[in-house]
């Protein structure tokens, strides 16, 4: 019992800090690919709708494999599966910026889509035995890395690719070099705590006796991914179009407009840390109430604004609503206990797949009725929060 529990009170903020920072070079190196939008655009003569292509290719990749991938290695841990993806990522990478027509484009994203659905099921396990006990600071830590990076690439977009071209893109696979030498260490100690009997007492911790049918338990999990889908629509249209709206409606240039975009993203990764200590301490429910509805009235008012107001409250809907990923995660995992692998490819494929279909879309969308359009029904998608009500209060008991 003393070991349990010793177990149990270990948090490994080393790992935690490692699994983050590759997060952060990983996202990063995906963020390019939607921050590239007008340089692609321009380059290869892209519609509004091949755009959303490209992102379908990336984000359907992702989303399919990811609860493949969680299934699989719950039954059967690969440490060193994270390296394999970031491998992925850093060949999809090199062919983007060496990319000759629109084809070689989407072999670019679905490699990087699959370097995506091996990478991030196995690091939300990975977090998770590492958070002894504190599920939802561990999941926040994951998280922010990942929006943080994803934050940097309309930077990066606007200080390095736009002034030197394209082909400046393959620079950043020293980026993926460093990502596959810190999951090597990460895949070390992965495989050290199979060796010593820690890893399934990890997983089990924090194991709870929810009380409620299993029924009730699938109605939960589709309310979640509802409250994803509301939440990765919108999200989508944001980091997906975003640029092009202000350039249209306030007449930006496109490195003014980048800039506009790493606002809302340092906005989304803010919020995400925040979600996860916060729903550790009053309750995921709650979090996610505020986080999905609270969100509405500021995206019913954004397409209605000028310029600095639209930077406002893009920071205010990023903040906000990025809040509710790692309190939807972890009440996920709660609902099934001992499947990490499985709810957390489910609802990260999920979230790829909707930010895919939504970029399909919106982009069709956009051709057909304009692009501030599509910010004028998408402003509604957040009203879905009101889901949360049915959501049942999971009252932790130590399995």
């Amino acid at each position: 019992m003393a070991a349990e529990n010793s177990i149990k009170q270990e948090t490994s903020y080393r790992v935690l800090g490692a699994i983050s920072v590759s997060h952060f070079l990983n996202d990063m190196m995906q963020s390019l690919i939607l921050a590239m939008y007008p340089i692609l655009k321009g380059g290869f003569n892209l519609s509004f709708a091949q755009i959303g292509l490209i992102t379908f290719t990336f984000q359907a990749t992702a989303s399919l494999l990811q609860p493949l991938v969680g299934m699989y290695t719950d039954k059967h841990p690969k440490p060193y599966s994270l390296m394999f993806g970031m491998c992925c990522t850093l060949v999809g990478l090199l062919l983007l910026a060496t990319a000759t027509n629109y084809p070689m484009l989407l072999c670019a994203a679905a490699l990087v889509g699959t370097g995506s659905s091996i990478f991030h099921p196995e690091s939300s396990r990975v977090a998770r035995m590492a958070s002894g006990g504190k599920f939802g600071l561990a999941q926040s830590v994951f998280q922010v890395g990942g929006n943080a990076g994803t934050a940097m690439g309309p930077l990066l977009t606007a200080l390095i690719v736009i002034p030197n071209g394209r082909g400046s893109v393959a620079w950043f696979s020293l980026a993926a070099l460093l990502a596959i030498a810190v999951l090597w260490k990460v895949g070390q100690w992965y495989a050290h705590q199979q060796a010593i009997g820690h890893f399934k007492a990890k997983l089990r911790q924090g194991a709870v006796d929810t009380g409620l049918s299993r029924g009730k338990v699938v109605v939960s999990i589709g309310i979640l991914l509802t409250l994803i889908f509301s939440k990765y629509f919108y999200l989508s249209s944001l980091s997906s179009y975003f640029t092009f709206y202000l350039m249209e409606k306030f007449q930006l240039s496109p490195q003014s407009a980048q800039l506009h975009l790493f606002v809302f993203l340092f906005a989304v990764a803010l919020g995400t840390i925040i979600g996860g200590p916060v729903g550790d301490r009053i309750g995921r429910k709650r979090v996610i109430w505020v986080s999905i509805l609270g969100v509405a009235p500021f995206t019913l008012i954004l397409p209605h604004v000028g310029l600095t107001a639209t930077t406002v409250l893009s920071f205010v809907v990023g903040l906000i609503l990025a809040s509710a990923f790692s309190a939807i995660i972890v009440y996920a995992q709660e609902l099934l206990p001992g499947r990490v692998g499985m709810v957390a490819g489910l609802f990260f494929g999920f979230s790829f797949g909707m930010g895919a279909i939504g970029a399909a879309l919106l982009g069709k969308l956009a051709d057909l009725r304009g692009i501030e359009y599509v910010y004028q029904v998408c402003a509604f998608l957040p009203l879905l929060g009101l889901l949360t009500v049915f959501l049942p209060d999971v009252r932790r008991k130590t399995a």
